[in-house]
Parts: C-alpha cells; sequence; structure tokens
C-alpha cells in the first residue's frame, strides 16, 4: 500500500474562466479534480484538452479539470498571451496561471502535458506524463465515483467555471491563409472552425465556407464542419482537375485533410481516419482515408505530392491527391534536433512550409525547437535553429541567430525566406547568400502565416489581432535578445545512471503485447557526447545510462510509449499512452543516480 499524499495548496498568479473568484483545495473538497499541467505551445497539451472534453461532459457533476498553466517560452508568460490562448483553444475549465513553475515543481511534474488527479478527500490518487489516458481516467473516475460515494465524501455539482464574453470579429484567430487564382485570399478561421475567402485588399469578406462550429461535416460551404482548421494549400490544375478539389486543408484537430472545390465551395474528406495516429512508423503507403493522421498542421506542394506538417508527432508525411494515397515522409517520431536523410531525421513540432519557388526546397518551420529548416535532395538541414530549450530574438549569422516559436514561412522569389516568429511578435528574413538573419517587423500580435501575392505584396496573418496585415519584407529593424528556458534542472551524477521510466496499466487494462513488445523507449542526448553509453531503442522502459564527467549539461530526450489492452474482454479495446520528455540535466557531484519518469502512475491502496 503506497502512503497517502496531501494535495500541495493551489497557488498562482491569477485565475482564468472563474469570474475573478480564487479557487482553493476547500472549494474542491467533495469533488473528484484532474489538474491539467499544460503550456500553450505544446502539441500534446493540445491533445489533451481534446481528450479531456468528453470525461468533463461525462463526469460533469463530480469531476472539477483545472488547468495549471506553466509555460515554456518567454511569451507564454505574458497574461495576455495566456488568456488569448484559453480562447483559441476553446478551454472551458478554470486555470491557473503558473509563470513561475511553483505548481510544476510541488506537484513534481517533468513532462508538458502532465496530469494529477486528486481524490474527494484531496488525495493525490495519480500522476500521469502525456497523452492517450482517456480511457484509463475514465476507469479510474468510476472506481473513485464508487468508493467515495459509498464512505458518503462524494459531492456532487456544477463545475466553478466562469466564461466571459469575447467581441466578435470577422476572423477569430486566423491561423493560415494562401492566395487563390483570382487574387482573392483564403484564409482558416481556425477559432470560428471555418474558411474566409477575402477580396485582394485582405479585409473584405466574399464567402465563408463552414457553418463556424467545431465538428466534422462535409458538403455545401454552409453546412460543412472542421475543428480548428491550419494550412491550406492550392494543388496545381492538373492535379486539381484529376483529384475533383481545388484545395487541401489541414482539418487540425479532426486529425484530417479536407478537400476544397473553389467554385462550388464544396467540402470533402481526403485523407484521414479520423482517428489520431498511435501507431509504429513505417514508411510505407496507405490508403489515404484508412491511415491515422495526428494534427496536421500545414500543407504545401512539394516534389508532386502534398507534404504534410505533422505537429502531433513531430514529422512530415506526404499525401497523394490522385493516387489517394498517404504515408511518412521524414521524422521517426523523436521531439529534437538533428538533420540527415529523412527517414533519420529529428523534428520538433513542424508548424509551417512553404515550396520554393524553383520547386528545389521545402522551407519548414520546427517551432519546438526555435528551428528554419529545409528538405532538398532527399535531406533535411538547418538554417537557424539550437535546439529544444534555445529561443530569443537575436539577428546577425544564421548559426548565432535566435527565433521564439515560429509558425510560418515563406519562400520569396529571391532565394530568401520570410519567418513569422510568432512568440516574438516578429517577421525575421533568411538570406541564404549572406548567411544572416534580420528583422522587417515587430509589434505584430502572434503573426503565424506569411503569404506572398502575383504581385509581390506580402501580407501576414496576425492571428491574435483577427486579421491579415500587410508588411515590407524588405525593411530592417531593431532585434532583441536571448532567453533560455526557465525550466527546473535535474541534478544527476556522472557516470552511471538508471532511468527508470514508471509506467502501471489503467484499471481493468493490461499490457498487450499481440503485436510484439508492448513497450517502447527511445534515449538520446544534446549534445550528444552527454551520453557515453545508453543511447538508442528499446523494448525495457528501464535503462542503464552511463554520463560524461567532461559535459557539464544539456538535455536527455526521452520517448517512451506502452500499448495495454482491455483485460478479460471479449472485444479487447487497444490503447497507447505516449510521451516525449526534454529534461535539463546539470553534471555535478552528488548528483541523483536514478532517473524516474512517469508515463502513468496509479495509487492502487
Amino acid at each position: 500500500m503506497s502512503p497517502r499524499v496531501r494535495a500541495p495548496e493551489l497557488r498562482g498568479r491569477a485565475w482564468l474562466n472563474t469570474g475573478g473568484k480564487v479557487l482553493t483545495l476547500a472549494d474542491l473538497k467533495g469533488r473528484i479534480t484532474i489538474l491539467d499541467f499544460w503550456t500553450f505551445c505544446c502539441i500534446n497539451c493540445l491533445h489533451v484538452l481534446d481528450e479531456l472534453r468528453p470525461l468533463e461532459d461525462k463526469y460533469a457533476d463530480v469531476l472539477v479539470t483545472i488547468g495549471v498553466h506553466s509555460p515554456k517560452f518567454e511569451h507564454e508568460k505574458d497574461p495576455e498571451a495566456l488568456a488569448a490562448a484559453v480562447e483559441r483553444y476553446g478551454v472551458s475549465h478554470p486555470v491557473l496561471d503558473d509563470p513561475t513553475l511553483r505548481m510544476w515543481q510541488e506537484y513534481a511534474a517533468k513532462a508538458w502535458p502532465t496530469l494529477v488527479v486528486i481524490d474527494p478527500e484531496g488525495y493525490v490518487v495519480a500522476s500521469m506524463a502525456g497523452e492517450g489516458h482517456a480511457e484509463g481516467l475514465s476507469r479510474l473516475f468510476d472506481e473513485l465515483i464508487a468508493v467515495h460515494e459509498a464512505k458518503g465524501t462524494l459531492r456532487r455539482g456544477e463545475a466553478p467555471a466562469v466564461l466571459g464574453n469575447e467581441p466578435a470579429t470577422a476572423l477569430r484567430f486566423p491561423g493560415k491563409a494562401t492566395v487563390l487564382d483570382g487574387g482573392t485570399f483564403l484564409v482558416a478561421d481556425s477559432a470560428q472552425h471555418s474558411l474566409v475567402e477575402l477580396a485582394a485588399d485582405g479585409q473584405t469578406e466574399l464567402r465563408r465556407i463552414g457553418a463556424g462550429i467545431r465538428g466534422r461535416v462535409d458538403g455545401k460551404p454552409a453546412g460543412a464542419q472542421f475543428s480548428e482548421p491550419g494550412g491550406v494549400c492550392v494543388l496545381p490544375p492538373r492535379v486539381a482537375e484529376l483529384a475533383g478539389y481545388d484545395v487541401v486543408v489541414a482539418d487540425t484537430v479532426n486529425h484530417l485533410l479536407r478537400g476544397v472545390n473553389v467554385a462550388t465551395g464544396e467540402v470533402s474528406t481526403v485523407a484521414g481516419s479520423g482517428r489520431q495516429w498511435r501507431g509504429t512508423v513505417d514508411f510505407d503507403t496507405h490508403d489515404a482515408l484508412a491511415v491515422d493522421l495526428s494534427s496536421p498542421w500545414d500543407v504545401a506542394y512539394f516534389d508532386g505530392k502534398v507534404v504534410v506538417a505533422m505537429a502531433g508527432i513531430h514529422q512530415l508525411w506526404w499525401f497523394d491527391p490522385v493516387t489517394r494515397t498517404a504515408g511518412m515522409y521524414a521524422g521517426t517520431t523523436v521531439e529534437a534536433l538533428r538533420d540527415g536523410p529523412l527517414h533519420e531525421v529529428w523534428m520538433a513540432q513542424p508548424s509551417g512550409l512553404s515550396t520554393s519557388p524553383d520547386g528545389t526546397k521545402l522551407w519548414i518551420v520546427d517551432s519546438e525547437s526555435s528551428a528554419l529548416r529545409w528538405i532538398e535532395d532527399g535531406e533535411l538541414h538547418t538554417a537557424v535553429g539550437q535546439g529544444l530549450f534555445d529561443f530569443g530574438h537575436v539577428d546577425g549569422p544564421a548559426d548565432e541567430a535566435l527565433m521564439q516559436h515560429p509558425l510560418g514561412v515563406l519562400a520569396l522569389a529571391d532565394g530568401s525566406v520570410l519567418v513569422a516568429d510568432t512568440y516574438n511578435g516578429a517577421v525575421r528574413r533568411y538570406d541564404p547568400a549572406t548567411g544572416d538573419v534580420t528583422t522587417v517587423a515587430i509589434g505584430l500580435s502572434e503573426p503565424s502565416d506569411l503569404v506572398a501575392t502575383a504581385g509581390g505584396d506580402v501580407f501576414v496573418v496576425e492571428s491574435a489581432a483577427h486579421r491579415l496585415v500587410r508588411v515590407d519584407p524588405t525593411a530592417v529593424v531593431v532585434q532583441g535578445e536571448r532567453h533560455r528556458t526557465e525550466r527546473p534542472v535535474t541534478d544527476l551524477a556522472p557516470g552511471e545512471l538508471i532511468l527508470d521510466v514508471v509506467f502501471t496499466p489503467a484499471p481493468r487494462q493490461k499490457l498487450d503485447d499481440s503485436f510484439g513488445p508492448p513497450t517502447r523507449l527511445v534515449v538520446s542526448a544534446s549534445p550528444p557526447d552527454l551520453l557515453v553509453e545508453g543511447a538508442g531503442e528499446g523494448s525495457d522502459l528501464r535503462r542503464r545510462l552511463v554520463l560524461s564527467d567532461a559535459v557539464p549539461g544539456g538535455v536527455l530526450q526521452v520517448v517512451a510509449q506502452a500499448a495495454t489492452c482491455d483485460a478479460d474482454a471479449e472485444h479487447a479495446a487497444c490503447h497507447l499512452t505516449r510521451q516525449d520528455w526534454g529534461v535539463p540535466v546539470r553534471v555535478v557531484a552528488g548528483g541523483a543516480a536514478r532517473l524516474p519518469l512517469v508515463l502513468r502512475g496509479l495509487d492502487n491502496a
């Protein structure tokens, strides 16, 4: 039997979605509480928000969800940016602003996202990292309800949430845009779950495609439904003719690609099963409508196919509208920064794509590593970017320059590249000819994409200002400063280290070895010299590592997953739990010789 641990009191800078009320653990007594430690840059955190929605509905009278926002990037510490993110992603539960990571440390979180369950008596009964926990949480809630109803310690009632009324705007947190053949703009109006065609001035609304409510419905413009649509890509005329539609849309939260016939506005599903990908890495060809996708964020036509920025699993995929097939294009699902042949590279939440006008390069922004990268001749290269925890606003030589969570990119005809440097509120320019990075615009509100008209004008999608604005791509303005994430560092001793990923199957589940080893562990380090032994992939969640005594610190990158199935069920459902950790470490004498990470932990007392 495990000792019972009292939940630490909830403290932070401010509360959102409570009407100004400060919540305490005493207010939550008698209810099941789940703390969701998240940060709004993190795609895995956004997945968990969607996983929690049906649980919040199902257990509305006994469950209180509280988001604890513990930021990674400097921009995420801004209370106005957090308030915008809460609206943008439709967060309807109370959110505690934790800018100093005080709650993160008191609840011993080590990864985004981390979920902590508190029982009606105020004790922590579960802590789990990553996504894919919905089924396990549901079973845990059922057990807690039964136990605490029997004890008389369960209190039913409505959750303490008070939502604000936001002003109506024509666009609401637009994500991406493209220019149609007639010179108009097609904009993904992400928070209003629709597409909007704007006139050439970038302001006048011509028509709307989509009902404006979150859903998944094909058909005519007024009835079609999307869920936070992102990237939009115009197909070459001959490909569009054969496919039967002109534009491909990354329907991000639905995990789909949608096709749009520009003439009629008709919407169809062209790729994706609607299930989130939780499989194994392969580079085979699949039927496009049968394959599972994971948060497609942007799309671009390159190398004779549609390339998809699959932000949810740190990869690029491809989709062929003519053969109606799809598959993996680049990346191993490890979240980090490594160049090379496409099947071996590491990426970190690719979120923006742009094909060079001559068709030879595909430019990519990797948002979590704040990097600008490109593909050419079957290999991935990095132009700007130093790693998962190095970011800022620094101009100059590309190998020294820094950005902060960029989401958009645009390759120009002169060979230079513009970047929507989202969390710096800037547009940056990289010139491959000189190898320099400059800033061309500042003071923007979360720019998320860039588009160029046939006449050479450049418009930026200013997402948090809900508009498109013109920018001068030749301007030069002042640079900013360097930052590093202030996430707490773990002190480890040089030499032998035991990495222990703790996983306990959810109630009435068991490890599933039907298709091979049920667990997978991938370990790497940045810099690579930090790890003398132990890097690579294996099936054991416990591994002996050896840390170098010549490297003062760095980041241990750990990817763990576990496959489970329902126990003793005739038609057992299968589940996959997965998490990526980037653990900042300092190698010092007297540091720990064991590093425990919790993928799923349950108190079975």
